[in-house]
């Protein structure tokens, strides 16, 4: 649609091969109705927002809107685009439920829709990445900390709530009743997806590097607070390129001796970092 992919993951796949399989297939239909109107909330948010949506990836309990300015948007506009899926749960719930007591669809079935937006709604309100909870954590903890100790942070409390996950499917066995499968196998899904997050945060932060040095020229020509960062002449540019924040602009003060040898645009340390980093040699000093 409008050159956006729309694509099942493959946990959907096996849901709905199981659904088939054991006759479920009104509650798979509704399920589908329910995850794909979610994920159009958060399309549409990011598409008001000017944003560039490339995909739009579907999963049993919600999906993923894969943009291509990840690492650079304001956290304001991301805030609205994760609130904007389970808004539209809790629309398809209130209209669930007053369809249901007008008589216009049957009482089981409109609690059965009303349970499901509700279940699915709350359940991408949790603290784990990639679920709605997990990327307004995100964009909250990237206003107190630089980016790349929030990446760090929030990969490592999506890895903690997706094995308490695990550890919630797991629990009733204890007083010996089932197994929750579904619970396991969402757990573990996240508990993969997110310890691959966390190896890959180095590539995610380079992606974070390379748009901001365009975005910064745009902030610059608008006006822009600039906050600064005080270091020693010998520190290396790895350590000042991740104590950037999120949403401010920076001037590097180099001391020497205690005085300001130099002040240096972060556009030079992007750029000096980049450079280095082609040549393989990221880690030297910076020398004015």
């Amino acid at each position: 649609m409008a050159g956006i992919h729309f694509r099942l993951h493959p946990l959907f796949v096996l849901v709905m091969i199981a659904s088939i399989a054991t006759g479920q297939f009104a509650q798979l239909a509704t399920l589908f109705v329910i995850v794909l109107w979610h994920e159009l909330g958060h399309l549409f948010a990011a598409l008001r927002f000017g944003w560039t949506v490339r995909e739009v990836k579907l999963l049993p309990f919600g999906g993923v809107v894969e943009v291509e300015d990840a690492g650079t948007l304001p956290v304001r506009e991301e805030i609205w685009v994760a609130i904007a899926g389970p808004a539209q749960n809790v629309i398809l719930a209130a209209i669930g439920y007053f369809l249901g007591q007008i008589g216009w669809i049957g009482k089981e079935w409109s609690d059965d829709f009303v349970r499901a937006n509700v279940l699915i709604g709350l359940f991408n309100l949790l603290p784990v990445l990639p679920l709605d909870g997990g990327r307004m954590l995100q964009a909250w903890i990237s206003l107190q900390l630089p980016f790349h100790r929030t990446l760090m942070w929030s990969a490592k409390i999506s890895l903690a709530f997706s094995g308490l996950i695990v550890i919630a499917s797991l629990y009733p066995l204890r007083s010996g009743g089932l197994l929750h499968l579904n619970l396991l196998t969402v757990g573990v899904f996240l508990c993969a997806s997110n310890w691959v997050y966390l190896r890959n945060i180095p590539f995610v932060f380079l992606r974070f590097l390379v748009h901001r040095s365009e975005r910064s020229e745009k902030q610059i020509d608008r006006g822009k607070l600039s906050r600064p960062i005080v270091i020693a002449e010998n520190r290396p540019l790895s350590s000042i390129i991740k104590l950037f924040m999120k949403e401010q602009y920076h001037l590097v003060y180099v001391m020497k001796r205690g005085k300001i040898a130099n002040v240096v645009p972060e556009k030079a340390i992007i750029d000096g970092f980049l450079g280095r980093l082609t040549s393989g040699n990221a880690d030297l000093k910076i020398f004015m």
